[in-house]
């Protein structure tokens, strides 16, 4: 772990924060100096993940998929940390894998609304806090499936596709500011989500990745920390890979 402190006095929310990804990133930015709030629904798991990153760790059970519930989360968040600095989203589930045209509709709904309108609202939600501020960072987790389609996982690569469009949108709107928006595309990271898969999903994505092994959080989360720094202030609605090799543009 780097003993570099680039987020001290910073105020930082990871939504997904209470589990993989999220949590590697909120323990990453801890470690560097900032004040973490993490959003999740499940209270036990954040609560965990309170204890395990320490006292000062700041936590809100929200559903980001209700834009109002998110609204209040962000305000509460402000309040408790004094400053917003960072948004980390990194909420989402990969839904059922089964051919597009199999696809439940009731699933689709909701991998959408999840990974896609959380994202949104929590963007939403956020910016303004930013823009009074006058700076902040922002890094939505995306997926390789967003580049390239995983069969078998439509709603998935659909929603990450989404997410990229998004920030590219979010990004050049805000070029004016000192606000970077950016967004990462993993391949595959072992974490809690593979047990919302099949295993021929998993060997399929295992099979794509030229290394030859799954991603780990912490890997994921030393490149957020770049990005949701104040070093990273030249790129802007951009798309940074990390997915062992798969990435081909």
């Amino acid at each position: 772990m780097s003993e570099m402190r680039r987020f001290t006095d910073q105020g930082a929310i990871i939504t997904g924060g209470a589990a993989g990804i999220g949590l590697a990133c909120a323990k990453r930015l801890a470690a560097e100096g900032a004040r973490v709030s993490l959003w999740d629904l499940d209270q036990a798991a954040l609560a965990a993940a309170k204890a395990e990153i320490g006292a000062s760790a700041h936590s809100v059970a929200v559903d980001v998929t209700d834009a109002e519930a998110v609204v209040a989360a962000a305000k509460a968040s402000a309040a408790a940390l004094g400053r917003v600095d960072v948004l980390v989203a990194s909420a989402g589930i990969s839904g059922p894998n089964v051919p597009s045209w199999e696809y439940p509709l009731d699933a689709w709904r909701r991998v959408i609304d999840i990974n896609l309108h959380g994202v949104f609202h929590s963007c939403r939600a956020v910016v303004p806090i930013m823009r009074a501020a006058g700076y902040g960072r922002i890094v939505n987790i995306a997926s390789i499936a967003g580049k390239e389609g995983n069969p078998n996982a439509a709603a998935y690569s659909a929603s990450k596709a989404a997410v990229i469009g998004l920030t590219k949108s979010l990004g050049k709107e805000l070029a004016d500011t000192d606000i970077r928006v950016n967004c990462i595309t993993p391949a595959a990271v072992r974490t809690a989500i593979f047990a919302q898969m099949t295993e021929q999903h998993i060997n399929y994505m295992l099979s794509k990745i030229p290394l030859g092994r799954f991603g780990e959080v912490d890997e994921i989360a030393s490149l957020v920390a770049w990005l949701a720094s104040r070093e990273a202030s030249f790129s802007t609605g951009a798309v940074f890979d990390i997915s062992g090799g798969r990435a081909t543009y």
